[in-house]
């Protein structure tokens, strides 16, 4: 691979990450930083990912093309490299921090050198604050996982055993006020016990791309879709979501809307196949 590395001194180095505890003094840089305004989003997960947790990175990630995204990981076997597959797939940025330097010498043995000259031909780009030729040892790695989430406005941890480097990036993320984003899984795998547990304790669950889109600030074309269909709504329509200012049980709000029983069915079906109201826990709710 032929590397041209730019040196990033304090006055071009991202200002989040001299924000965080022990900044880094100065950073290697294969690439291109991405454009100003880009929102960085890390992906962080089990190396020994299951086959949910592949499917759950492609699914949340491809959901975010044509938004100004960069995917930040520290390009590992697993859910870091499937995150960047799937960013480049989606137009989005590309970003990556190996635990080790940035040169020929360092990642001779990275299983992932391909995917590396994918994301600089795309316009990505590999940062590092190590030394050219330093070859990654057990020490750096948290080190690198705190570059990770420090440039990062929110880390989505996506599959994580109890004990893992993963919880490692989702407690620096917390330290450095970010967002901690988790996708929920099974009860009985053990991938899902630390995003569960995260989750508990207050992490804020994630099941679909619009979840991290409002996350992250941006107004969802689901918001704009439902807006749209309030007020595309006929009169019955809104008069039904009028009186669901609060959950209603089905058989109270077919009294309040005072129609014959069968009609007020069919009217609240159509509703809900509109994606204007929704049935739970035995009540009907604005979606």
């Amino acid at each position: 691979m032929k590397i041209n590395l730019k040196i990033l001194e304090k006055e071009s180095i991202p200002k989040d990450l001299l924000e965080i505890p022990q900044p880094p003094k100065k950073l290697y840089l294969w690439g291109n930083l991405p454009p100003k305004g880009t929102i960085h989003l890390a992906v962080v997960g089990s190396r020994k990912c299951t086959t949910y947790g592949k499917d759950a990175v492609r699914k949340l990630i491809a959901g975010l093309k044509g938004y100004p995204i960069a995917i930040v990981s520290g390009l590992a076997m697993g859910i870091d490299a499937v995150s960047h597959e799937t960013a480049l797939e989606n137009g989005l940025f590309p970003m990556a921090f190996p635990g080790s330097g940035i040169s020929n010498i360092a990642l001779s043995y990275h299983p992932n050198k391909k995917l590396m000259e994918k994301i600089i031909d795309s316009g990505g780009c590999l940062i590092s604050e190590f030394e050219p030729e330093f070859k990654a040892t057990l020490w750096s790695f948290p080190m690198r996982n705190r570059l990770v989430a420090g440039i990062s406005k929110a880390a989505l941890i996506i599959e994580a055993e109890e004990k893992s480097g993963t919880l490692i990036t989702a407690r620096m993320a917390l330290d450095y006020n970010r967002e901690v984003l988790a996708v929920p899984g099974s009860i009985y795998s053990l991938n899902s016990k630390g995003t569960n547990r995260l989750i508990r304790q207050g992490a804020t669950p994630i099941t679909s791309s619009e979840d991290i889109l409002e996350a992250l600030g941006f107004k969802t074309d689901k918001e704009s879709k439902q807006k749209n269909l309030f007020e595309d709504a006929n009169l019955e329509e809104k008069n039904v979501l009028k009186i669901l200012r609060e959950p209603l049980p089905r058989d109270e709000l077919i009294r309040a809307l005072g129609m014959p029983i069968q009609h007020a069915n069919s009217l609240l079906s159509i509703m809900e196949i509109k994606g204007l109201i929704k049935e739970e826990l035995g009540e009907i709710r604005i979606y």
